[in-house]
Order: structure tokens, then sequence, then C-alpha cells
């Protein structure tokens, strides 16, 4: 977990449990290591299944990244065109847009 920004903080408890949930699933499989010294390992592979969702999940992460940044790209055109009303004293006959969070 830490190769992919996640810390020490994760409870391991949780990530087992997690884990288990998506070997029900059908989307991981297990198996236990018992090569090496020391205690048993458990190993876990994605199966096909879990690589087809992962392949739809990237799909929807990429989408919904797109569909962000259009926002941000409006939403800064928008708050520019309200500072320079602003700072012109806008004429224009009507109040300026408010956003949320507005100190209005």
């Amino acid at each position: 977990l830490k190769e992919f920004g996640y810390g020490d903080n994760q409870d391991p408890g949780m990530v087992y449990r997690y884990l288990r949930r998506l070997e029900k699933r059908g989307m991981i499989e297990s198996k236990w290591d018992t090569s090496g010294t020391g205690p048993a390992r458990r190993m876990y592979k994605v199966t096909p299944d879990g690589n087809e969702l992962l392949a739809v999940w990237t799909e929807t992460i990429r989408y919904n990244i797109q569909v962000l940044q259009q926002f941000l790209e409006r939403y800064e055109k928008a708050i520019q065109g309200v500072k320079t009303q602003d700072e012109l004293g806008s004429t224009g006959g009507g109040a300026a847009p408010k956003f949320v969070g507005s100190a209005e």
C-alpha cells in the first residue's frame, strides 16, 4: 500500500476484510506460500474478472477526471470574469454571479 501513497496508517484487519470480499466476488484469488522461511504468507492474484473490473474502473476514473477538469476550467474562467467586473466597476446592469463560498 505504501507504493500507492497510503502510508502506514492502514488497518491490516480492514485490508484483509476487503481482500476476502474481493475473493468471494471472484475478483482476486489467493494461495498460501510456504516456500520461504518463517510463517506461511497468503499471496493474492487478480483474476481475469478482476482485470475486467479494473479496466472499467480505470475508464470511469479517466472520464471523471475529464469532467472535473472541464468544470475547473469553466469555473476559473467564470471567476476571472467576476474578478474583472469587480475591478472595473461593472456597469452591465446585472449583479455578478454568486458562487458557493463567496464572501457576500
